[in-house]
């Protein structure tokens, strides 16, 4: 069996559009006839829908889906408080492991021609005391696209994320640049700044929307080749 291409969805920071782009992505990807899912291995901050927690990322991500693959394995770790994951598990009296998250990642391997692994807050958020989103990227061992958050001070932010997505000899297989700050000043300078020293492809620019799920499937987003 041919398992799926997939990439690991990071951001410069929390708050930044990460789930706004991997919808955007997923409905690419179906766009062009491919099965697609999105994962999100450990979300914090969820509530009570239908008889089941869930987080709002992860609801997006089913949403844009071209299938529902069930919450164990689109989200295998859902904590209820929306803080810090390592202290709402500590919280919960439980431990992120990672032997769960990537049989989760294999399983959705074998459904679809595409995977989406979206992580959480920014490339570097603890997990457990010795683990953190970096080590989750290196451990899948997927190509990685990182979502800028167009506002003051994103060069820099971008500039170090991707310096540290390198470091761990991952891939930086494109961006996205979401227009977090509509009122933004030099936007299209920015983004020019941005496209000549990540060398990386632009996979596309996300406009400022007050509804994004509903928005993303008519972004305009591509895939990385």
């Amino acid at each position: 069996m041919t398992l799926a291409r997939a990439w690991f969805i990071t951001g410069t920071d929390t708050e930044i559009g990460k789930t706004y782009s991997t919808c955007a992505l997923l409905h690419a990807a179906r766009a062009q006839g491919l099965s697609a899912l999105g994962m999100k291995p450990v979300a914090a901050g969820a509530e009570q829908r239908n008889g089941e927690w869930i987080n709002e990322d992860a609801a997006c991500l089913r949403e844009a889906s071209s299938f529902d693959p069930g919450l164990a394995l689109l989200n295998p770790y859902c904590l209820r408080s929306p803080i810090a994951p390592h202290i709402a598990a500590q919280e919960e009296g439980r431990t992120i492991a990672t032997a769960p998250l990537l049989r989760a990642f294999g399983e959705l391997r074998r459904q679809a021609d595409i995977v989406l692994v979206e992580g959480v807050g920014g490339f570097r958020v603890p997990l457990r005391h010795d683990y953190d989103t970096a080590d989750l990227a290196r451990d899948f061992g997927l190509p990685v696209i990182l979502v800028v958050g167009m506002r003051l001070g994103c060069i820099s932010h971008a500039l170090l994320t991707a310096e540290a997505i390198r470091q761990r000899d991952l891939e930086l297989a494109g961006w996205v640049a979401n227009t977090v700050d509509p009122a933004m000043l030099r936007f299209e300078e920015n983004v020019e700044a941005l496209r000549q020293r990540l060398e990386t492809p632009l996979l596309g620019v996300l406009p400022h929307l007050d509804s994004p799920a509903e928005a993303a499937a008519r972004c305009g987003l591509r895939l990385p080749a």
